[in-house]
């Protein structure tokens, strides 16, 4: 009997996801807890794993359709690696006749066909190993990269260019089309939201970092054998200040909702992390309960989930505040853009060495800019501007956070 492997659950947060890549084809050997396929929506990558052992069957959704919580992907039917290959040979014989019909009109999935458009491939040339000789994405790729191996013919009159390349040459006037991810799209819409629906609001502040710089050089090792390999950086000092800053200033911890304002009695803070699919906000949750340690090793974690697109919906989902640090790139300043539903945002920069002018004499310090983004509707412009002078004081005399002052 078929197994059906269906979609995960979405929140309600989350209407519908797109098929982004299956690992197996039709035909193949699956085991339980296997990875058949993923679906991306506008937050995460989620995977779907096999429930069962057996083989693969139909696949009903293929990559780029879009498909509802619960909705069914395909079928796992029964059988073992044995009986996989006879599986995938049943439907030869039904897909010889289109076959031989005509070289020209190959049976490719869709995102086969369009990659091959993409990088100038003749689908007709390509041997399919799907069910039935169907021309997967894996034998495009295999094509692509079998023809980018090849060496040049000897002597040609004229070398066409290539129809899509990844990487444009000098001169060359060619463009390439390429669909917005679901993360990208969803980032864009919500950017637009936030200006279009807030009065939003940037103040900016500098503080001198010496103190914590200071701090960190001297106990960076101790904290690292203390706490198991946990590195202390900059972020947990940061993170720290800002929690502390939102006991003081509740609104900015605030967020509207219709008519009403809703005050939260915990600090989860988001802290945008960079990734191969963009930018991403995993949250901290009651981050001011939480130690350096805790905060460096929460953030590392964080990070390595991103890169290998691990993170799960209920990390990426809330949160009441936001850091961002621009500073890692090199941006001097910046005005960040706030994360509706919440009211501010942090933007953290580059540390630069500049002269001051300290109890009347030019000194040298490690400066950074500080920009906090607010939404005028819930935060007054002296409540914001004294929120980010409560970080700046609390960073210059790192002491102020352990005696709480």
């Amino acid at each position: 009997m078929a197994i059906e492997i269906k979609a995960p659950t979405f929140p309600e947060s989350v209407a519908d996801g797109t098929v982004a890549t299956w690992h197996k084809k039709p035909g193949d050997a699956v085991k339980r807890d296997d990875l058949i396929v993923d679906i991306e929506t506008d937050k995460v990558v989620l995977e779907v794993l096999a429930t069962a052992d057996g083989v693969l069957g139909a696949i009903i959704k293929n990559e780029g359709d879009t498909v509802l919580s619960d909705e069914v992907l395909g079928s796992i039917g029964e059988g073992s690696a044995a009986a996989a290959p006879a599986a995938a040979a049943a439907p030869a014989a039904a897909a010889a006749a289109p076959a031989e019909a005509g070289e020209d009109d190959p049976v490719a999935a869709p995102a086969a066909r369009k990659l091959a458009e993409e990088n100038g491939i003749n689908i007709a040339s390509v041997a399919g190993t799907g069910k039935g000789g169907r021309v997967t994405k894996e034998d495009v790729v295999a094509a692509v990269a079998a023809k980018k191996a090849a060496p040049a013919a000897a002597p040609a009159k004229a070398a066409a260019p290539a129809a899509a390349a990844p990487v444009f040459a000098a001169g060359d006037r060619i463009e390439k089309r390429v669909p917005m991810t679901r993360v990208r799209a969803t980032v864009a819409k919500r950017l637009v939201e936030a200006q279009s629906n807030m009065a939003m609001l940037t103040t900016f502040n500098e503080v001198d970092m010496t103190e914590v710089m200071a701090l960190r050089s001297k106990y960076k090792d101790l904290f690292e054998k203390s706490h198991n390999g946990v590195r202390l950086g900059f972020m947990s000092f940061f993170v720290k200040a800002a929690t502390e800053a939102l006991k003081r200033f509740p609104a900015v911890n605030a967020s509207i909702d219709g008519a009403d304002i809703v005050y939260h009695g915990y600090a989860d803070v988001g802290v945008a992390v960079s990734s191969d699919r963009g930018l991403v906000v995993p949250v901290l949750r009651n981050a001011e309960l939480m130690s350096l340690a805790e905060i460096e090793g929460g953030i590392a974690t964080f990070g390595k989930k991103a890169r290998d697109g691990k993170l799960s919906m209920d990390e990426m989902t809330g949160g009441t505040f936001t850091i961002t640090n621009g500073g890692t790139f090199g941006s001097m300043m910046s005005t960040p853009i706030v994360n509706p539903p919440q009211a501010a945002i942090l933007g953290m920069h580059n540390i630069l060495q500049r002269p001051m002018a300290i109890n009347g004499q030019v000194v040298i310090r490690p400066m950074m800019y500080l920009a906090l983004s607010y939404d005028h509707r819930l935060i007054d412009g002296k409540e914001a501007v004294t929120f980010l002078v409560t970080i700046k004081n609390l960073l210059e005399d790192p002491a102020r956070l352990l005696l709480d002052i």
